[in-house]
């Protein structure tokens, strides 16, 4: 069969005979390439670079499907990253569930759009669904919602901007969306961790208030805010003027997994009439394990942001902003007489652009929906407990090796340690470690250079965390 005959999936028998030859090849190939334990082939850079340079492009007549295949399986699939393999661990970049990889092809086959009930029918009511048990699983009531998003750093940023409108509109008494932003909007100040993710800064250039708007709050010795120091710097800053209207909390530091105290933080933004934000991307997965009282209790916050490529173990991308007031994503409304009209909701066609920054968006609920449905309770328990547990086995583990140093226990699943015998040490570590296909992260903790382990993976054994230990002390 010559898929190249082919367009798109129809009635048509030829045409679903073709989409199943595709899909079963790819199936194929991909199985093919799994050759180890190794999550990366070690190949230069630059080899892999002039590899990848010389392959076809755009030809004036196309190529078979068997020819692109084949050069996929010849120069691309050994050299992916498999983030399945137990020698992964340096970033909060997961394995997947394979149902969830199940649920990509429906996504992709369907290609439904988020904006519009008629261009998502199922897809929008399972989305609203969705968000309607998260909420309820996060402890916000009936009056909350949410939206997905692409990732952490929209579902931030989406905070950000809507908290912001909200703030304006409650203390100046300013429409922000109608007016643009008030002449005082320079003394607007968000504070966050100065370890938070770099995602508020750039929140913060987007709304127009820049970089200098964001007040870095110190942290202590446990890497999670220093909620007396951060009483009197915000304390300081309104005495002065200045109008502080959002506190980040980050419920799992990408570096330390570090927990910042929600219910201080929240006592100090009720003190000044600010908002709170929960920035939970990596921490929330917790709620599901029998550690869950360490992120504290996140319904105090007034907006959470959940990312499910994380340790919910969901392919990228899958994240949710919720609201503990469905309002706040007022902000985001507007009506456009070609895609969400006034009538069509008024008889319960539900528009989902209205609480996002996106238009077309992809039909991600479906990877939660299924995957929750599958794995229950019970499953993302044991899966999340695995995380945290082989996190503190580790760190146990190398706390009583004198060849290493571990300056802090970990909450979730990342640890950072150090070689003993400088940074120039630990980098070589990691970069040969990399070429034998073992894949670890690389950090800064006080000046000095760190290696880590996020240890997501379900599929990872203590003897192998013993057998990364034996081989890293060699280094």
């Amino acid at each position: 069969m010559n898929l190249n005959d082919h367009t798109v999936l129809s009635p048509s028998e030829s045409d679903r005979t073709a989409f199943r030859k595709a899909i079963y090849d790819t199936v194929d190939a991909i199985l093919a390439s799994i050759a180890d334990d190794n999550a990366f082939s070690g190949i230069n850079p630059y080899k892999l670079r002039e590899e990848i340079t010389a392959l076809p492009f755009l030809t004036d007549c196309g190529e078979s499907w068997e020819s692109v295949l084949s050069s996929l399986k010849t120069s691309v699939l050994p050299h992916m990253l498999r983030t399945w393999s137990p020698s992964y661990m340096p970033h909060l970049h997961s394995p997947v569930l394979i149902e969830s990889i199940a649920s990509e092809l429906i996504i992709a086959a369907y290609n439904s759009s988020m904006d519009s009930w008629d261009q998502g029918p199922a897809a929008t009511e399972i989305e609203v669904k969705t968000i309607k048990e998260l909420c309820s699983l996060f402890g916000y009531g009936p009056e909350s919602d949410g939206v997905f998003t692409s990732g952490g750093s929209q579902s931030n940023i989406s905070a950000a901007i809507a908290l912001r409108d909200r703030y304006i509109s409650k203390k100046m008494g300013w429409d922000t969306k109608k007016k643009g932003l008030p002449e005082s909007f320079s003394k607007l100040r968000l504070y966050t961790s100065e370890i938070s993710h770099f995602s508020f800064d750039k929140a913060a250039h987007m709304m127009g208030l820049g970089y200098d708007a964001v007040v870095k709050l110190p942290v202590d010795e446990n890497e999670r805010i220093d909620t007396e120091k951060a009483r009197i710097i915000i304390r300081s800053d309104a005495e002065n003027g200045l109008y502080p209207f959002l506190i980040a909390a980050t419920i799992g530091t990408t570096d330390f997994g570090s927990i910042d105290n929600v219910q201080e933080l929240r006592g100090i933004a009720d003190e000044h009439g600010m908002y709170l934000h929960a920035d939970a991307a990596y921490g929330s997965g917790a709620i599901l394990s029998s550690y869950r009282e360490r992120i504290g209790e996140l319904s105090l916050a007034d907006s959470i942001t959940v990312d499910f490529h994380k340790m919910f173990l969901l392919p990228i991308s899958a994240s949710a902003l919720l609201v503990k007031d469905s309002a706040t994503l007022d902000t985001f409304q507007l009506h456009a007489d070609y895609l969400n009209r006034e009538e069509d909701e008024e008889d319960g066609y539900i528009n989902l652009v209205g609480k996002s920054l996106q238009t077309t968006r992809r039909f991600d609920a479906l990877k939660v929906y299924i995957s929750f449905r599958m794995r229950g309770r019970e499953g993302y328990r044991a899966i999340m407990d695995k995380a945290i547990e082989n996190a503190s086995y580790f760190h146990s583990r190398i706390l009583q090796d004198d060849a290493f140093i571990a300056p802090l226990s970990p909450e979730l699943s990342s640890v950072v340690f150090a070689l003993k015998g400088g940074d120039e040490r630990n980098k070589r570590a990691r970069r040969m470690l990399l070429s034998e296909g073992i894949v670890i992260g690389q950090t800064v903790h006080k000046g000095q250079v760190m290696l880590k382990f996020t240890l997501l993976n379900p599929s990872l054994t203590h003897e192998h965390i013993d057998t990364l230990i034996g081989k890293i002390r060699q280094m």
